[in-house]
């Protein structure tokens, strides 16, 4: 039997692996004094050398974003080379979020009339890969030249040359007039998860699994805004333009839920899809979105993820790896959250993602 072209990637992703937080160095993380304590437990993991070099100019909380930042962006440089030549065009186009992130930073940042100091930090960049390692579009030193630029119009300008200005360009004139960013950023997501989901025709026969991962994906980013819109009362037309066409979902079952005047009506439509409910109590003591999110995000790690782990000698080893590192930095990022706005650890620990 021939020896599969993932045998090396699945042996060196699984050596490095090892370095995944353990649940108990998490809820350790949760019984942390400060996000001071946590930064300091992290030292001696694989985030170590991050934090160090950051600490010579950052001081916590910012201090453990850009060290969590800048070691993600050497997880996703390790994730490609280890991706066989025949997945990369996948991984790659998984990996160009991080080019989404941050273009949405820059241009809210731009918007908001913020300087370049206060937004770099926050970028999910590093100074020795480039920003957008994930598709090898944007360096470093093209991200300052856009960070330098002085409104969102010379942003968009100077990214023309990555097709990305020419996506925002549809919506300038949108912005020019209302100051509303969302057309664009909902151009962008669009174009990613179209790109994304090309990419995962079946060249192997083993995609499915990532590419139902995937639609979910844009369900839960259009049942969130959906949310969002309900609670804000927006007017249907301008919901149905912030939604992501290639969902499970059908767009106009979407449009139909979010006639529905009560929010419990709502949920109780979209609990088809996604089971909510248990959340629509808690949303009713706090009037806070986050459980809903959260919910999603477990019901896409139980369903999905778990299963990539068991598709050994595919692509769907490296979308494994991937999407942990990922879990794990925003399981630290909602613990960091919590202890600045002092939840409970029981609140905390139940925000967290585990397989």
């Amino acid at each position: 039997m021939p020896t599969s072209q993932y045998s090396s990637s699945f042996g060196r992703l699984q050596a490095i692996s090892a370095n995944l937080l353990s649940q108990d160095f998490i809820q350790n993380l949760v019984r942390a004094k400060d996000i001071f304590e946590m930064t300091k437990m992290l030292e001696s993991t694989w985030y170590g050398p991050e934090i160090e070099r950051a600490a010579s100019v950052h001081q916590p909380p910012e201090l453990l974003e850009v060290a969590l930042n800048r070691h993600l962006v050497e997880i996703n440089k390790i994730s490609l080379e280890a991706t066989p030549f025949s997945g990369r065009t996948a991984i790659r186009a998984y990996l160009l979020k991080w080019d989404i992130h941050n273009i949405g930073l820059i241009l809210s940042s731009k918007s908001m009339g913020r300087t370049i100091t206060e937004t770099e930090p926050f970028l999910v960049s590093s100074r020795n890969f480039p920003a957008g390692i994930s598709a090898g579009n944007i360096p470093h030193d093209e991200i300052k030249i856009i960070l330098s630029q002085s409104g969102v119009e010379g942003v968009v300008n100077q990214l023309v040359k990555y097709n990305y200005g020419t996506i925002l360009m549809q919506h300038l004139d949108t912005y020019q007039k209302t100051g509303d960013l969302a057309p664009m950023m909902t151009s962008l997501q669009g174009y990613y998860y179209q790109n994304l989901l090309d990419s995962l025709k079946f060249f192997q026969g083993d995609e499915g699994t990532i590419r139902e991962l995937v639609r979910t994906e844009i369900d839960k980013k259009n049942a969130l805004t959906l949310l969002k819109s309900k609670e804000s009362n927006l007017d249907k037309e301008i919901v149905g333009r912030h939604l992501v066409e290639g969902g499970k979902i059908p767009m106009t079952a979407l449009i139909e839920m979010y006639g529905i005047k009560n929010m419990a009506e709502f949920v109780s439509k979209i609990e088809v899809h996604f089971a909510l409910g248990q959340e629509l109590a808690q949303y009713k003591k706090t009037n806070s979105l986050i459980d809903f999110e959260v919910a999603l995000d477990k019901f896409i790690t139980s369903t999905y993820v778990k299963k990539l782990k068991n598709i050994v000698l595919s692509i769907g080893t490296i979308f494994h790896f991937v999407i942990s590192a990922e879990h794990e930095r925003e399981n630290i990022m909602r613990i960091a959250y919590g202890k600045r706005y002092n939840l409970s650890n029981e609140q905390i620990s139940s925000m967290l993602l585990y397989e």
